[in-house]
């Protein structure tokens, strides 16, 4: 059993920072769990501390039933997989990936068996012979990859491993490694800052800000029932569009400078216990639409088209603040063209103007 636990983890550097602060968390057996948040947030640091290299201020850390807490990396029975693939530039991919199954005085037989069969899952063991300057980004990242698995961990740690690779190999490796973790089994804590990555590869999302775990879920209840503003705009791409206006009850009714709207009977319960006054609406880009739809018109501007294809991204302006909307192809109007977008009324988010939490 793999089972990762935090309690009260927390990790403060030079007294006063915090980088992870009392975070509770379960990654169950087997889970492909993913750890997203912008650069800062702690989650590298997190990683770190499950992986042993750094050591807790507070807390505890359980693998399984052991505690792991002050337990030295080598004996967590964990594997880690780096952004900058870390391989020995002067030996063989073979060698590179044997290498650990040697310190651990591995017979040379099995060793060999291992690294092919390893090889073999990967696609690459016609690189066995060649050393890493040899191998592209893709080449490299199999081989680091790959010398993770060959040592059958408990739980595999994954830190950035996409970042250095190209979109075309990103989109690749993606699909590769949730295919190796359904044909391995094994549980996988995963981190990056790349949304797009958490969402089609994690089971369970956390995301992270200020070294706190702001909302823990499986992908989409993270997008269509994000617990905060932050969330909301973190999670999708084209990220959720944010106006700023005022909420107003009688009749119930969202006012901004360049447009008001009149909201659905759903939002009375949890909007009307606000009362009158400042508010946020969030609506995503895929919940605006042109043409002849049903809704309320708002009269915008086109700034920028990006003709993508199998769809339009729109870059609009509403007065002094702006919108992203995602079309259809048929869509296609031109810079400086005034037009009408509505929004779905049944997808509207909206957060509290202080605290920015999901109000409805």
């Amino acid at each position: 059993m793999s089972r990762v636990l935090f309690r009260g983890l927390t990790k403060v550097f030079d007294k006063d920072v915090t980088a992870v602060d009392h975070i509770d968390l379960e990654v169950p057996d087997r889970e492909f769990f993913v750890l997203v948040g912008p650069s800062g947030c702690g989650k590298s640091t997190t990683l770190r501390l499950l992986a042993g290299l750094e050591e807790p201020t507070s807390g505890e850390i359980r693998i399984g039933e052991r505690d792991v807490t002050h337990v030295e990396p080598k004996a967590r029975d964990i594997a880690m997989v780096f952004q900058n693939y870390a391989l020995y530039p002067h030996m063989t991919v073979h060698d590179n990936m044997a290498f650990a199954l040697r310190l651990r005085r591995t017979p040379n037989s099995e060793i060999r068996d291992r690294v092919r069969e390893t090889a073999r899952t990967l696609g690459i063991e016609e690189l066995l012979k060649r050393k890493p300057a040899a191998l592209s980004g893709g080449q490299r990242q199999r081989v680091a990859v790959g010398r993770a698995i060959v040592r059958s961990p408990s739980v595999f740690l994954f830190d950035e491993p996409l970042s250095n690779l190209d979109a075309k190999l990103r989109v690749e490796m993606r699909a590769e490694l949730a295919r190796l973790h359904q044909r391995l089994e094994t549980t996988v804590f995963y981190v990056t800052h790349d949304q797009v990555e958490a969402m089609t590869l994690g089971e369970r999302i956390a995301v992270m800000k200020d070294g706190k775990l702001l909302q823990v879920a499986d992908p989409l209840t993270l997008y269509n029932n994000p617990v905060s503003r932050f969330v909301a705009g973190f999670i999708g791409s084209p990220p959720m569009n944010f106006l700023e206006g005022r909420l107003e009850r009688h009749p119930l009714r969202f006012v901004h400078p360049a447009f008001t709207m009149s909201l659905p009977s759903r939002f009375e319960g949890p909007l009307t216990a606000i009362g009158d006054g400042r508010m946020t609406l969030g609506v995503r880009p895929e919940d605006i639409a042109l043409g002849e739809a049903d809704g309320q018109p708002i009269r915008v501007t086109v700034e920028v088209a990006e003709l993508m294809g199998n769809e339009n991204i729109l870059y609009l302006g509403l007065g002094k603040d702006s919108l992203i909307a995602r079309v259809p192809p048929r869509f296609a109007p031109r810079p400086g063209e005034n037009i009408e977008v509505r929004f779905d009324p049944g997808k509207l988010k909206f957060f509290h103007p202080e605290t920015e939490q999901t109000l409805a």
